[in-house]
């Protein structure tokens, strides 16, 4: 008998204040144990699917189920089903400071398994085992708003990794960051994943969707799904990212070539352009 996905949309929209289109018309199943990327320019919806994922949103239009179930406000009004629900779906915010409210990282990251009613002994242990597993027990008695950047990210990640969720969601986990930062959330990306966990990751980095994704889906301006397929497939579409504003093809001169010789070579969204033209 086959298993139910982990979770299926149907015709889902949504709409802020019930005026703003974020999503139309999305249609998708995600399977257990994959690693998606949802790729997108900005305010293209990928931040606005993984809330609705987590329940934060519900859809305007359509259904969505998670676990083989309705994810629907009567299921989430329940403190039992939404307490079992939020114990096996994590979300990690783009913005890490959404996260993190408390006097020390030590609280911020211990405040999830509490709520969630993890007996004390239990709770202080995943925090313990969490913050050294993310190399961060460090910073457990620093104040969150003093950390930099990448520290904030990482505690942010940790309030979710301590309630061992089956499924990781994370918005542009990347974002700002390092590169050494940013290597870490990557292999921590992989690690996940290789204990059969789902990770869906929205961003727009398209050097990252290789290594963190088997899947890449594709929002459009327009806050649709315009297509689902492989890393390999997508990035070497190169008109179809342009296309979608994933991509551009920047025109220039090389220094010392004639001023007359512009040519363009592809580049991605987000590169910064660094080729030299002589002056005058």
């Amino acid at each position: 008998m086959p298993t139910s996905p982990i979770f299926e949309l149907k015709s889902v929209s949504y709409s802020y204040q019930d005026r703003f289109p974020a999503l139309v018309d999305v249609s998708v199943r995600i399977e257990a144990g994959q690693r998606v990327a949802v790729l997108g320019a900005n305010g293209s919806g990928k931040s606005t699917l993984l809330k609705v994922l987590d329940g934060l949103y519900i859809p305007t239009a359509g259904t969505i189920q998670a676990f083989g179930e309705p994810l629907t406000p009567e299921r989430l009004a329940d403190d039992r089903q939404n307490w079992a629900f939020r114990r096996r779906v994590g979300l990690v915010f783009q913005d890490p400071d959404v996260q993190l409210f408390s006097a020390t990282v030590w609280e911020d990251v211990a405040f999830g398994p509490l709520q969630l009613g993890l007996p004390r002994d239990e709770a202080l242990e995943r925090v313990r085992a969490t913050l050294e597993r993310l190399r961060i027990t460090h910073l457990a008695e620093r104040v969150p708003y003093g950390l930099s950047g990448g520290e904030k990210k990482k505690a942010a990640i940790a309030t979710v990794l301590v309630l061992n969720p089956e499924v990781l969601l994370l918005d542009e986990p990347t974002a700002a960051l390092d590169p050494r930062s940013e290597r870490a959330v990557v292999e921590l990306i992989e690690e996940w994943h290789s204990e059969s966990r789902t990770v869906i990751t929205a961003t727009h980095d398209l050097d990252l969707v290789a290594d963190i994704a088997d899947r890449v889906i594709v929002f459009s301006e327009g806050k649709t799904i315009v297509r689902d397929g492989t890393p390999e497939e997508v990035l070497a579409d190169q008109a179809f990212l342009e296309e979608h504003n994933l991509a551009h093809a920047h025109p220039h001169r090389h220094a010392g070539a004639d001023e007359d010789s512009l040519h363009a070579h592809p580049h991605l969204h987000h590169d910064l352009h660094g080729h030299e033209i002589p002056r005058a």
